[in-house]
């Protein structure tokens, strides 16, 4: 009989994988070849307006302005007045050459069309979509896997009578405040970014108000998730810091691989250290990034992050123009999304594997996060050295006090 909490755990893999497969990449356009544009200085042809709606890519090369107008007076869309709209159209698009006061939000209101949404938006609903979701099937393929070859890791010495006190209460609650608040902004967005293939199914009606809560989860859970990240850093900081033990956990592949191979580590392994660390800084870049989403005008993340990479020389390293330096709110918005997303994939992926070994992939392992004290014979195999340390300063304190 599975326990509860594997069942939710099925569950909750399931719903993963079901939303996973329900993305798919973005269709392919095929561009049109070059056409003779020389009737209308440059400017685009019925053509070219035909195979826009069929979905093809045109090409805009540079024209000229005045003879594009001219050629549009005396041309095929003559009847439309002195500019044609294509040429409108495209200094709304550029910013340049078109002549109009915004009536409110100054310099961002004159933005009306910025193309790099439609790069936002293609990459989001095509190369985002696909290479996030194959990472976690990946992941989630590659556990059970793991869980059909190795089966749930044992305590080989068989269960203790005896525990030890492996968390208290606030490391519980900090732990607990961080993951938890995690799974929610995990499956928020999730939603948010493959939940419109569900509306032929489910239907707006039935989607809508999940779409609205799960915004409104994941903007104001996220409070949580940050404060649990600051208390978690705080609590273990110090015994995350890498020692040499590390080394050799990590050369004997933490004794996951293998039965009755038990390297030795202080209360934390060098797995457990990497998943700390991952945690850290991918979480804290998530927060950041997030933060930049909620209040782009008073925190701009990438343009900044845009001129110092540009002061040190990165683009020349990788043989790209420099980076701009100048977004408007609309541009650090897009570049924000996509940065929050890629690495909350990654830390997703990571948190799969860690609540796996954590659960059902390591008998006793869950009691740490639960209870707080752990079988005796569990903390020898996995933490002998953090036993040891432990019983010494018991026996220290033991010696410390006077006899009655």
């Amino acid at each position: 009989m599975r326990s509860v909490f594997e069942q939710v755990f099925g569950w909750l893999l399931a719903l993963v994988v079901v939303l996973i497969l329900h993305a798919a990449p973005a269709s392919a356009q095929t561009t049109t070849p070059d056409t003779d544009r020389s009737s209308t200085g440059g400017a685009p042809t019925i053509e070219d307006i035909l195979a826009r709606q069929r979905g093809e890519t045109v090409a805009r090369p540079p024209r000229d302005g005045a003879a594009a107008a001219g050629a549009m007076l005396g041309g095929q869309l003559g009847t439309r007045g002195a500019a044609s709209d294509s040429d409108l159209w495209d200094a709304l698009r550029t910013g340049q050459g078109a002549d109009f006061t915004a009536s409110s939000g100054g310099d961002v209101g004159k933005v009306l069309m910025q193309p790099g949404g439609m790069r936002w938006l293609e990459f989001r609903n095509g190369p985002l979509r696909v290479w996030g979701g194959n990472l976690l099937l990946i992941t989630l393929i590659a556990l059970v896997l793991f869980y059909l070859v190795r089966d749930k890791i044992r305590i080989e010495a068989g269960p203790s009578p005896m525990r030890i006190l492996r968390f208290d209460a606030v490391e519980r609650f900090a732990h607990w405040l961080m993951a938890g608040s995690f799974i929610l902004l995990a499956v928020t967005g999730l939603v948010t970014l493959f939940g419109r293939i569900l509306i032929p199914t489910l239907g707006h009606e039935f989607f809508t108000p999940i779409a609205i809560g799960s915004k409104w989860i994941h903007n104001n859970v996220s409070w949580a998730f940050m404060f649990g990240l600051t208390m978690v850093f705080v609590f273990w900081v110090l015994h995350n810091i890498p020692n040499r033990h590390d080394l050799v956990w990590l050369l004997k592949g933490g004794g996951i691989f293998s039965k009755g191979v038990h390297p030795p580590s202080r209360k934390f392994n060098a797995g457990q250290k990497i998943v700390f660390w991952s945690v850290i800084i991918l979480g804290g870049s998530i927060s950041v990034s997030g933060l930049s989403l909620l209040f782009p005008f008073e925190m701009p993340l990438f343009a900044p992050t845009f001129a110092k990479l540009n002061s040190i020389g990165v683009p020349g390293w990788l043989g790209m123009a420099p980076f701009p330096e100048v977004l408007s709110p609309q541009e650090e918005m897009q570049f924000a999304q996509l940065w929050h997303a890629i690495v909350g994939f990654v830390l997703m992926a990571i948190i799969m594997a860690h609540i796996y070994i954590g659960s059902v992939g390591m008998e006793g392992a869950l009691d740490a996060m639960t209870t707080g004290d752990v079988d005796l014979n569990w903390a020898r195999e996995h933490h002998g050295l953090w036993v040891e340390e432990v019983e010494d300063r018991e026996r220290a304190m033991a010696a410390k006090a006077p006899a009655e």
